[in-house]
């Protein structure tokens, strides 16, 4: 059948020009998987980590020792530094893919090789939450199937450029993926040399609204919409500040929050100190918090 002929054909085509570009990320297993995207650099979900050093292994078996550079935890996005030997970096495609593009996930199994598996884009413009809990926009849904520790590969098209890197499964045969963009090969690159981003953190864990409507109400409190404060951490800029497991949030530099959106706006806004105002009990506060001063990225 022609179709599947060409099927055929485009997969292996794109084993073969893209496939030494995809590592697995990891011991054994691995955690994720990753992508070659210049000599010695390799980009990979910061999910994927767990310290300084992670083992990097290449489609042809070999294995080598990657340091990581610079880490975006809430963008999830992570640059490894490592000797990438013969690999040829990924060509880049010149766009974002559309609504109903077919695409290709790759991975690398364990075992060695180069998995190669085929979708279609089914949505643009969606929404998801990075491991640190800030709203990650534009990424792409698609339907590529992805085995378990392929997060951080790479989705191309049917010459094997790079259209977006792999982040999680939805469940249901849906998976996103972060797609190519002129920000996304800036980011990549600042996390080559070691630019770390470093954004504001009040250091607390919080429960929506609703939540906080429910609880107040259960403990006959007036009806208030805000963020419930559920944990403090210790030494944190939220602690030096005085706030307490319990504390309703309810406006940040006199704005008036009922989104984790709106808080982190105020974060990325704020300068050395924010003004946030609280609710204990039924009691109106008003707490100033103080951020230290952002380290100097390393020479």
């Amino acid at each position: 059948m022609p179709v599947l002929d060409d099927l055929q054909s485009a997969i292996q085509s794109i084993a073969g020009s893209a496939g030494s570009a995809v590592v697995r990320i990891g011991r054994g297993p691995g955690r994720g998987a990753g992508i070659v995207v210049a000599p010695g650099v390799v980009a990979t979900n910061a999910h994927n980590l767990r310290g300084a050093q992670t083992t990097v292994t290449f489609s042809d078996g070999r294995q080598a020792t990657g340091t990581v550079a610079g880490v975006d935890g809430d963008g999830d996005l992570a640059a490894i530094t490592v000797d990438t030997a013969g690999a040829r970096p990924l060509e880049w495609a010149g766009a974002a893919p559309g609504l109903g593009q077919p695409v290709f996930a790759l991975a690398v199994p364990p075992g060695g090789g180069i998995r190669v598996t085929q979708g279609a884009v089914s949505a643009t413009g969606r929404q998801f939450r990075g491991p640190g809990g800030r709203l990650i926009e534009d990424a792409v849904e698609h339907t590529a199937p992805l085995a378990p520790g392929s997060s951080g590969g790479p989705v191309v098209d049917a010459t094997g450029r790079l259209l977006a890197v792999s982040t999680h499964r939805l469940g249901d045969g849906f998976y996103l993926a972060v797609p190519v963009s002129d920000s996304l090969r800036t980011r990549i690159e600042g996390l080559s040399r070691g630019e770390s981003p470093t954004r504001r953190r009040l250091g607390v864990a919080l429960a929506p609204t609703q939540v906080a409507r429910r609880i107040r109400a259960a403990a006959g409190l007036p009806e208030r919409d805000g963020l419930l404060v559920r944990g403090v951490e210790d030494a944190s800029p939220a602690a030096v500040a005085g706030i307490r497991r319990g504390d309703l949030l309810v406006s940040a530099g006199g704005v008036g929050v009922t989104s984790l959106e709106q808080l982190t706006a105020a974060l990325d806004a704020a300068e050395d100190t924010l003004a946030l105002g609280l609710v204990r009990g039924a009691e109106e506060l008003e707490v100033t918090v103080r951020f230290p001063a952002p380290e100097e990225p390393e020479s």
